[in-house]
């Protein structure tokens, strides 16, 4: 005999309730116990509950005392259930849920492919958990309908909502292999250097910096241009990573390998729409709560600073090397720490969790830059010569 539509509706949703808490269960575990990333972490387990909320509030509303059923029921007469009440039963409608279900008499129990067996490492597993996720609460979301469209709309939000963790995890996770190896990362101001600019440039990679910044406020746009394709060029002879600030025109135009963002700027998804998708996405950040916002963007990297007073760029509240720890325990992204940094207190930084060193003046400003960025290199590489923290 087969089952009426209502039945069928609600053993699909069954099926895939049970498949999307799975999935998001797998993508935490990486979360919390592959990266070690706290914000990460709780973002999943927010999606989790809030899923289950609006499973609550769904057996809910179709429960026997549902808004409006006794009057409807009272219009119909006693012989006219609903095919809700029909689909329900005499007993709650939750419990229809587990009734429905029938491991056994499942016909795809059995069905499988090779291909579902074969997973290369941790980080794969935790991405197939997240097409899981959406294509369960697809399912979940299009014969929800059929019962309660309240339900159906909202697991459409958490589906979207899933989407979105999905690309977040996938980002975290591989951001190490994008901006990981940056250890010292220096800005190139000609206002700051000490000789001409693009011989400042060479100077600082020949002294050890594997990332060069170009932060120029007061340049036409025409100009701007120009001197990034120049250090564009320099940077990839050289195999170094070339980051312009602020401008992901400028970057995207010259060939940059991305664009660091202040807090006034664009926000990280908006520049991600505009720029190729290999692009580095970097962003500053002066507290744990804007650290805290960052890391829900996912971007390559986090800026953390000042770390101590500053000339370059004077700040009146100073974030400290304390606010890089508590941010290294927030998330597992790459951090740089900006600000004040020498080649006399960056060991105490770099102690606190940061993966690289970005400097300015410590480097640019010097006679010997050279010997300036070699010495600051000789600092970040004794510090990271074990596991690097956070990665």
């Amino acid at each position: 005999m087969m089952p009426t539509p209502d039945h069928t509706a609600i053993r699909i949703i069954d099926a895939n309730l049970n498949r999307a808490r799975e999935a998001l269960r797998v993508m935490e575990e990486y979360a919390r116990l592959g990266l070690d990333d706290a914000s990460l972490s709780a973002a999943i387990k927010e999606i989790r509950h809030a899923l289950g909320q609006a499973v609550s509030e769904f057996v809910g509303r179709s429960g026997p005392e549902a808004p409006g059923e006794s009057a409807r029921a009272k219009a119909r007469g006693s012989g006219g259930k609903s095919a809700r009440a029909k689909a329900r039963g005499s007993g709650d409608f939750g419990d229809s849920l587990l009734r429905a279900r029938d491991i056994v008499g499942d016909v795809g129990c059995e069905v499988g492919t090779p291909a579902e067996y074969q997973r290369a490492d941790a980080l794969h597993v935790a991405l197939a958990a997240g097409k899981r996720l959406s294509e369960a609460l697809r399912a979940v979301e299009e014969y929800g309908k059929t019962i309660d469209p309240g339900f159906a709309a909202a697991v459409e939000k958490i589906r979207y909502r899933g989407y979105e963790l999905e690309r977040r995890l996938s980002l975290t996770a591989t951001a190490p292999q994008r901006f990981g190896h940056v250890r010292l990362y220096v800005i190139l101001t000609e206002s700051a250097c000490c000789g001409e600019w693009l011989a400042t440039a060479e100077a600082a990679i020949r002294g050890g910096a594997d990332c060069l910044q170009l932060r120029e406020k007061d340049l036409s746009d025409r100009e701007l241009l120009d001197r990034a394709k120049r250090l564009s060029i320099l940077c990839h002879d050289h195999d170094t990573m070339f980051m312009v600030n602020d401008r992901p025109d400028i970057a995207a135009l010259s060939g940059a390998d991305g664009v660091h963002l202040g807090q006034d700027d664009l926000s990280i998804a908006a520049v991600r729409r505009i720029v190729p998708s290999t692009f580095l996405v970097g962003v500053s950040t002066h507290d744990i709560e804007q650290v805290e916002a960052a890391a829900g963007e996912a971007p390559d990297y986090i800026a953390v600073g000042p770390m101590f007073a500053t000339a370059t760029k004077p700040q009146d509240h100073i974030a400290g090397p304390q606010t890089l720890a508590a941010a290294r325990r927030l998330t597992s992204l790459p951090l740089a720490a900006i600000g004040g940094i020498d080649e006399h207190n960056a060991a105490e930084v770099l102690s606190a969790g940061a993966n690289c060193l970005c400097v300015c003046t410590s480097v640019i400003a010097q006679a010997d830059t050279v010997k300036a960025a070699a010495r600051l290199r000789a600092v970040v590489d004794q510090a990271t010569a074990g596991p690097t923290s956070g990665q």
